[in-house]
């Protein structure tokens, strides 16, 4: 019974220790934020997405995966994003593309930087 007691405890601690050695979310820079959102939509890529996002580390690839799968959903493809007020030190970003049917779709969201790390933030979310 103590042996089980302590390997509950071990494997407890162990998991807690990975958790907080997870690396934060973000990029070093606006082009590898860019790059890296433009690639993770057209792929559908929710791992990619999750690494990107200013959201809770907790419930951050929940949140990538409906965001893809949404996506995806509607066909999405070609997707581009555009930075303002410029690639530098940009505040928002223009997330446009096509759909399944051929229209177009573009909305705005939000860049944010935390410490030396850039991230997107999806206010407002998706059209």
């Amino acid at each position: 019974m103590a042996v089980a007691i302590a390997v509950a405890i071990v494997w407890v601690s162990v998991i807690t220790v990975l958790i907080a050695h997870q690396p934060d979310p973000g990029v070093g820079s606006p082009a590898q934020l860019r790059d890296g959102l433009t690639a993770a939509l057209n792929e559908h890529d929710v791992e990619a997405l999750s690494e990107l996002i200013d959201y809770p580390p907790a419930s951050a690839g929940d949140f990538a995966k409906s965001y893809i799968d949404a996506l995806a959903g509607r066909g999405a493809h070609d997707v581009t994003v555009k930075f303002a007020p410029d690639d530098l030190a940009p505040t928002s970003a223009t997330v446009s593309g096509k759909l399944a049917d051929g229209s177009a779709f573009g909305y705005a969201v939000a860049i944010a930087v935390k410490g030396e790390l850039w991230l997107v933030s999806f206010t407002p979310p998706l059209p």
